[in-house]
């Protein structure tokens, strides 16, 4: 699995698949498109493109919340988030075929996603961020390797994805906690020049 993941945003300058395209551009290889308030067909045209972008590169693409949108599209998966629908019913309709990731902000939470049928876990927010509404309590580093921890105590192998707030400078450090990999948005957006900030930001992490 990636150790990168970018999910989709908006911004006055740039559009969700403009996001998608500079994220490409610059090495990431793990799109989740995110769109939350539009409809699916309001989705359905960029979700194509993005997925085209993402086969054009070898990047993995996965939809956000979407499930039956996933399935129509033959995405690679599905990320699903507390008010999305149970990962046990995604993973019923969707088959052994799809990822699906599912977001947590405890162990707890892991491991009933574990239990569930996940594929990995997007564990946050890591400090306060401007792209997700309704935040769950902040983590920070010490909060990683107790959730970490409880995960390992519990049996519980999957994959642990950093989300929330995160920039470059932060990677060295959440890695050392021994979370798998980082999610990344608003940080490479914000950058005066988004695909170098990729760039450096896959370097960082040996992508």
């Amino acid at each position: 699995m990636a150790r990168l993941q970018f999910i989709t945003h908006f911004t006055e300058k740039y559009s969700y698949l403009d996001s998608a395209r500079l994220a490409l551009e610059g090495g990431c290889r793990w799109i989740q498109l995110r769109m939350k308030g539009a409809t699916d067909d309001e989705v359905r045209p960029v979700a194509l493109e993005v997925q085209r972008l993402c086969r054009e590169r070898g990047a993995t693409f996965v939809v956000d919340d979407r499930v039956e949108l996933a399935r129509e599209l033959h995405a690679d998966g599905v990320h699903l988030g507390k008010n999305d629908m149970p990962i046990a019913e995604a993973r019923r309709r969707l088959g052994p075929g799809f990822l699906i990731g599912g977001t947590a902000n405890t162990a707890a939470e892991a491991e009933a996603h574990f239990r569930a049928g996940a594929d990995y876990i997007g564990c946050g927010p890591f400090r306060y961020t401007t792209t997700k509404q309704n935040l769950a309590p902040l983590l920070g580093l010490e909060g990683y390797r107790a959730v970490l921890a409880g995960m390992k105590a519990a049996g519980v192998t999957l994959p642990l994805v950093a989300i929330g707030g995160i920039g470059r400078a932060d990677i060295p450090a959440l890695l050392e906690t021994g979370v798998s990999g980082i999610a990344l948005s608003g940080s490479i957006l914000r950058a005066p020049d988004p695909v170098a900030e990729m760039r450096a930001v896959c370097a960082a992490l040996g992508e």
